[in-house]
């Protein structure tokens, strides 16, 4: 018997073979199954069906961002950056420790900011904040903060007391971030320069008044932030950061070694001194920067600055509001590390 395969079963089998393409044209296939019939470029396909160009690489790098690092190194090396009369260097700011800190309070302490609108996109102004957490942990948040999540991006001068200057490793990076003397005549000189400063008027009293006196502002000096603002007719933000407290809780000061290194206070925390160098690594509490509305100076004149009861009574007011601000998120917050 034949085993020859009938016409009927001939017509049914489907061919496997591809079609093929003509010389010169595009190698896509388009989504009717057939071969994309416009002219190919140099690397055989058509500028509809061009696949995306990626970005060269060295090893697991980008070259671009490779010769961006090479360029900023080549600039150090070479002197080629700019920096002002009080050591201030935007570049490395910018460039080296704005990324550390950028991921600390975002990934680390999970940072919120509420009402960054206050903050002037231009023009001088005073940022006058609560001081806590046995080191000025803070300050470095607020400053690299408004740096990185700011529309306008800009840079906090911090005043920082004569003791940061005097410390071997932290004054020279004190200087490259901006920071300078907590003094009237470098703080007149930055606000006529149209900066943004950030003042800090609890100073040490609030960075080593314990974790028992949690948010609970101390004495805000004699005033002499709100004389500068008035003088330069600058207006002043009152500040609230809560979390920069359970970050390093101080539970004791011992006062013999303090005296004996001349620091202000020698904390004891949960895990310092007993671990080393490795119990002052912070806490991961979770962070509330809250800035509020600005207070305008302008309108109080050009000598209002010698009105002693008015700075008495604006220094009071800016405290009240700070520890107001402070009590609220104290109470929204679900908890110091959740």
């Amino acid at each position: 018997m034949s085993t020859k395969p009938s016409d009927a079963a001939m017509a049914d089998v489907i061919p496997l073979q591809r079609p093929r393409r003509e010389p010169g044209r595009c190698r896509a296939i388009t989504t009717s199954g057939r071969p994309c019939r416009n002219r190919a470029g140099s690397s055989g396909f058509c500028r509809v069906h061009q696949p995306p160009v990626g970005a060269d690489q060295i090893g697991p790098f980008e070259a671009e961002r490779i010769k961006d690092v090479l360029k900023f190194l080549s600039r150090r090396l070479t002197g080629q950056y700019d920096i002002d009369v009080f050591g201030f260097d935007p570049e490395l700011t910018e460039t080296v420790f704005l990324p550390f800190v950028k991921a600390a309070y975002r990934y680390y302490w999970r940072a919120d900011w509420n009402g960054l609108e206050n903050v002037p996109a231009e023009g001088p102004a005073l940022l006058v904040a609560n001081h806590a957490g046995t080191f000025p942990l803070d300050a470095l948040v607020m400053k690299f903060g408004i740096l990185g999540e700011h529309p306008a991006k800009r840079h906090v001068r911090l005043l920082a007391a004569d003791l940061t200057f005097r410390m071997p490793f932290v004054a020279p990076i004190g200087r490259k971030i901006g920071s300078t003397l907590a003094c009237e005549e470098d703080a007149r000189r930055l606000l006529q320069q149209g900066e943004l400063l950030g003042v800090f008027p609890e100073g040490f009293k609030g960075v080593g008044k314990g974790f028992r006196n949690r948010y609970r502002l101390q004495r805000f000096g004699r005033g002499g932030f709100v004389e500068t603002a008035l003088r330069e007719q600058a207006p002043i933000v009152p500040v609230a950061i809560v979390g920069s407290e359970e970050a390093i809780p101080m539970l004791a000061d011992i006062r013999p070694l303090a005296r004996l290194f001349g620091l202000p206070y020698f904390p004891v925390t949960p895990t310092f001194p007993m671990l080393g160098p490795l119990g002052l690594l912070p806490l991961p509490s979770k962070w509330t920067i809250e800035f509020g509305p600005p207070i305008l100076t302008d309108v109080y004149g050009p000598d209002a600055w010698q009105d002693a009861m008015l700075l008495f009574e604006l220094t009071d007011r800016i405290r009240d509001t700070v520890q107001q601000m402070l009590y609220q998120n104290l109470m929204t917050r679900r908890s110091a590390f959740l």
